[in-house]
């Protein structure tokens, strides 16, 4: 039986791995320069920042680290600071399509590291500055790439999607597994 450690302190990733029978033997999350570099493209950092957190893990076992980007084209919207910032990524997002990146890295226990990208495409229906306001006063953005978390309040806002729903959560569920087992995780 191996040890897996989960290296985000994200209660969506704890739930999401649940689903599939993981549970973490400990949750052990790593504080990195999360800065976007200079010409990085949204699927660059997503896939970076994934792997820098399994790298930065100082623990013993199979250590799992994603990292989620939300792009519209090139601009990423990262969590917003507050809710003025929330409605502001939610008024890039209305009415369009964006992408929503997320990266998982795995570090085995002899070093070795495996790192997918996952991209979905997610729709929003024009939304209206009461939506706008409700949402944000309900404070379901808060820690959350671009503003919004599809899981909660703002599903209602998404009309159509392309790719992995669990990717757009922050966990492409398929593709964790498939790494987890392809570097000799076993449960």
């Amino acid at each position: 039986m191996s040890r897996l450690i989960l290296a985000s302190a994200s209660p969506r990733r704890l739930e999401l791995l649940a689903q599939v029978g993981l549970t973490p033997d400990e949750i052990r999350p790593t504080d990195i320069d999360e800065t976007r570099r200079k010409d990085e493209s949204p699927r660059a950092l997503a896939e970076r920042l994934a792997r820098e957190k399994a790298l930065a893990c100082d623990a013993d076992g199979f250590v799992l680290a994603a990292d989620t980007v939300v792009a519209l084209g090139q601009r990423n919207l990262e969590k917003a600071a507050d809710g003025a910032e929330a409605a502001a990524f939610l008024r890039l997002l209305s009415g369009r399509a964006h992408q929503c990146i997320t990266g998982v890295a795995v570090r085995a226990p002899d070093g070795r590291l495996g790192v997918r990208t996952v991209l979905a495409r997610v729709k929003m229906k024009r939304l209206t500055e009461d939506e706008i306001a409700e949402y944000v006063a309900c404070g379901d953005w808060k820690g959350k790439a671009g503003g919004y978390g599809i899981q909660g309040a703002a599903g209602g806002f998404v009309t159509e999607i392309s790719g992995s729903y669990t990717a757009i959560v922050g966990l492409p569920l398929y593709e964790t597994r498939m790494l987890l087992q392809g570097m000799g995780y076993r449960k």
